[in-house]
């Protein structure tokens, strides 16, 4: 199966793949104290995965759409 992402759709994703990773990696750090680590590692996964889910559902869905020709303005 293939698909056109724009490079917006791939940084988006991107991002997101970032924040969820954070998030995990302060949830198991032991570098701020506890409650700290957990209510920023906790938001961090929550966003993560949450804006991970209409991107992923967005290319899944997206059908086989010719990709946009870049033309010259002037």
């Amino acid at each position: 199966m293939k698909r056109n992402l724009s490079i917006t759709e791939i940084m988006l994703i991107a991002g997101t793949r970032v924040v969820l990773g954070a998030g995990i990696g302060l949830l198991l750090s032991g570098r701020l104290n506890e409650d700290q680590r957990k209510a920023a590692g906790l938001a961090l996964t929550l966003v993560g995965g949450l804006t991970t889910i209409p991107l992923a559902l967005g290319v899944i869905g997206q059908k086989n759409a010719k990709p946009t020709e870049i033309r010259p303005v002037a």
